[in-house]
């Protein structure tokens, strides 16, 4: 296959654009580059005189920087990465954000308005703002616009189901049932229906993970029925409900007043879904009218096999700088993929083209979520510009390595063996040994901040924000 080549119809969303229209066109020729390439090549030409100081900001800039932001952080998408970036630029702006009491919002329920630390409704308009909602939940948009501002920008990530079931397998091996219980990934998927029980506990994670996060209401199989647990069939490609490229938007387009029943609660576009109860769950009709929905919602979903692309159109559309979201890997696992793409199926052995498919069909409304923001996302770009976007990736690779030289120990991602000091170790979990780095010595005042900042876990920077908005009281010496 050649490169992935967007279509020329296709709706996206601005900002503040939340009516989009309802026809969805989807795409299924792949062939991805992963992660933007390594992380750490010198693009060669690009000369920075002070490689590790910011750059300099616009004298005046063409629009304001948006600092409303929703990000629906899901499981093993690289998106503790873009967590990273939020937390430093909210960091670095005094931006309130909307913690959880520990580190998730309940999950994996609903999201629920009255888990954000300090959210007290009863203060009204009295009450400080929310900035930013980005961590661990379970979507749910009528509470979630309970804390932030209707006319927050939201945002996500997806990534391909055959990479995201590689990394879910180890990391969660130990939480899912259904993984606990079978051998190998490879043995998992040849019968998942022998590991596999809807509802059991932390399967979940077993199957269509980005669907479960994004909130989505699941089909019968990932459901138990009382007294009567529903085991799943054997998928089958068939299963990959997705519109092939140029089909009539409207061979599985429902009626806009069948589709959204908006919430009394609910203003300026945004709504709540609530199904119609003629759809047959898991038919494409079901499976579009889900993917319609998220495109009402969500400003940009990102890629997480084109990250580096997706950051350059992120900041893009928050006016932010590329500094803004320059930042360095987090949560990765030692060991992992981090070459090509599983979606290209190029350079895969039998067994691994194997697996992949049968990863993508176990999975196969993440698979269709995935097919349809791939496209959005490339449609974008078309829009962006593909020169333009070339230099701006190239930019923010050097960018990258530069920091990464000037910051850290070895100039790269170590194993936890390595990082004595705690402040930057991150949280081990699963089979694997998650990377984390070292700062180098000698550096000075304003860069060890700066450098902090890029390096700290993600854990370690919720607890910081943290007593940053909630500073321990302090008590005053009794009289004797």
């Amino acid at each position: 296959m050649g490169p992935l080549s967007p279509t020329r119809t296709m709706c996206l969303r601005g900002p503040r654009s939340l009516g989009v229209a309802l026809g969805i066109f989807m795409t299924i020729g792949f062939a991805l580059q992963f992660w933007g390439g390594p992380f750490q090549r010198r693009v060669p030409g690009l000369q920075l005189q002070q490689p590790w100081a910011r750059s300099p900001e616009p004298a005046v800039p063409s629009c304001q920087p948006l600092q409303r932001l929703v990000f629906l952080k899901t499981h093993k998408s690289g998106s503790s990465s873009v967590l990273s970036l939020l937390h430093r630029y909210g960091d670095r702006h005094g931006l309130r954000f909307a913690l959880p009491v520990r580190y998730q919002f309940g999950y994996p329920r609903l999201f629920q308005a009255s888990r954000v630390k300090g959210y007290r409704p009863q203060d009204g308009d009295t009450q400080p703002p929310f900035h930013i909602l980005c961590h661990h939940m379970r979507f749910n948009l009528k509470e979630v616009l309970q804390v932030m501002p209707s006319d927050s920008f939201f945002f996500s990530i997806v990534r391909d189901p055959a990479a995201l079931a590689r990394s879910a397998f180890s990391y969660y091996k130990s939480t899912s049932s259904a993984f606990r219980k079978a051998p190998s990934l490879a043995a998992f998927l040849v019968s998942p229906q022998a590991f596999y029980r809807p509802g059991a506990r932390g399967d979940h994670y077993a199957r269509n993970l980005l669907w479960f996060d994004f909130g989505l209401p699941l089909p019968p199989e990932m459901m138990t029925k009382r007294g009567n647990p529903h085991l799943p069939r054997e998928p089958t490609p068939r299963q990959l409900h997705v519109l092939p490229s140029g089909a009539d938007p409207r061979a599985h387009t429902l009626e806009p007043s069948a589709l959204f029943h908006p919430a009394a609660t609910v203003a300026d576009g945004h709504s709540q879904m609530s199904s119609p109860a003629s759809l047959n769950v898991g038919s494409p009709s079901f499976i579009q009218w889900n993917l319609a929905w998220l495109d009402s919602v969500f400003d940009l979903v990102l890629v997480a096999e084109y990250f580096d692309e997706s950051l350059v159109l992120l900041a893009d559309a928050l006016c932010w700088s590329l500094d803004d979201v320059v930042g360095f890997m987090h949560n990765a696992q030692a060991g992992g993929v981090h070459g090509r793409s599983t979606v290209s199926d190029g350079g895969l052995t039998a067994e691994d083209r194997q697996l992949t498919a049968r990863a993508r069909a176990w999975n196969n409304l993440d698979w269709a979520l995935y097919v349809h923001f791939n496209h959005s996302l490339w449609a974008r770009i078309k829009q962006y510009g593909q020169s333009r976007l070339e230099s701006a990736v190239a930019q923010l690779r050097a960018r990258r390595e530069a920091l990464a030289k000037h910051c850290l120990v070895g100039g790269e991602a170590l194993e936890p063996k390595y990082i004595t000091d705690r402040q930057f170790r991150p949280f081990q979990f699963g089979s694997g040994k998650v990377l984390g780095y070292v700062l180098r010595s000698g550096l000075s005042l304003q860069d060890r901040e700066e450098c902090e900042r890029l390096a700290t876990p993600e854990l370690q920077y919720k607890d910081k924000l943290d007593a940053k908005q909630f500073p321990p009281a302090v008590s005053l010496p009794l009289k004797t």
